[in-house]
């Protein structure tokens, strides 16, 4: 079952510094998350990826323009909203415990003790990690302390999921499975999924759409419809030629490129649900590549 609302981001503005030194990192940027739906974020290094993605999550203001969850201005963190950083290295407390990672966010909610670590665990369960809830984080490997992390991101029973670069700093073989692990996480809980990664394969072969930014300052350059079906995995699905086209466009997109034998005149999106504010979406019927 679906849950949570709908994330609306209408003519966001983001600058840094004021007069002759203000730098402007995204203008009139505009796009829409359904519930339910897994959207990825990709563009060049310094696009403001990240800065889109605190906004998304409340944690940072724009300099203007909206950003709204349902019927609600995002102002500030919201309870139906977590989000899995980066970096677990820097994200997990090395003195405590993981369950007690797991449960940290909700001293702040009241949670007694004994449902703390009650909750914890079942997250811990739910990323495949059962048994580590007494051992610290720094006796696990790095793909266990992102799955960690991720229980954590759980923890708040948050139907929106934002994940910034969340895959980055594990080895090759850790990043399918939690690849993996978020689709079926997704499906399991009826989540939403916002993540943001400089890796394009996994964008296209975790999203249901592939937002693609670009241009100085950032604006949404395409959002792509990936037409892989939901059950999907790490062998037929990368071995799909309609894959390889999606990362191919993709690819073209942040390198300035047009993608051979395609066109934007002819791969217009006809989905007219799509945000008002935003500018039709343009699609495509979408070795691991990542961008700088």
């Amino acid at each position: 079952m679906t849950r949570g609302s709908s994330l609306h981001v209408e003519e966001l503005r983001m600058a840094f510094g004021h007069g002759p030194q203000e730098h402007l990192v995204l203008d009139g940027l505009s796009l829409r998350v359904d519930p339910g739906e897994a959207v990825c974020i990709v563009g060049p290094s310094g696009a403001g990826k990240t800065t889109l993605l605190r906004c998304l999550a409340g944690l940072t203001r724009p300099t203007s323009g909206a950003v709204r969850y349902g019927d609600q201005s995002l102002t500030e963190p919201h309870a139906d909203i977590a989000v899995v950083s980066q970096d677990y290295r820097g994200s997990l407390l090395p003195w405590l415990r993981v369950w007690d990672n797991v449960a940290f966010p909700l001293q702040g909610r009241g949670v007694r003790r004994a449902e703390r670590k009650r909750r914890a665990l079942d997250c811990l369960a739910a990323v495949g990690l059962p048994d580590v809830g007494d051992k610290y984080p720094w006796q696990l490997s790095g793909g266990m302390q992102q799955r960690v992390a991720i229980a954590r991101g759980l923890a708040y029973d948050a139907p929106v999921l934002l994940m910034d670069e969340p895959f980055g700093s594990v080895d090759a073989q850790s990043r399918f499975d939690l690849e993996d692990l978020t689709l079926e996480l997704r499906r399991r809980l009826g989540i939403t999924v916002v993540v943001v990664t400089h890796d394009i394969d996994e964008a296209v072969y975790l999203g249901d759409r592939v937002i693609v930014l670009g241009g100085k300052p950032t604006a949404v350059l395409e959002t792509l419809a990936i037409p892989l079906g939901t059950d999907r995995d790490q062998l037929s699905t990368r071995a799909d030629p309609r894959f390889a086209e999606l990362r191919t466009r993709v690819l073209s997109l942040i390198r300035g490129e047009r993608a051979p034998g395609t066109g934007t005149d002819t791969d217009t999106d006809t989905d007219t649900d799509r945000d008002p504010a935003q500018s039709p979406d343009k699609t495509v019927g979408a070795d691991r590549t990542g961008v700088a």
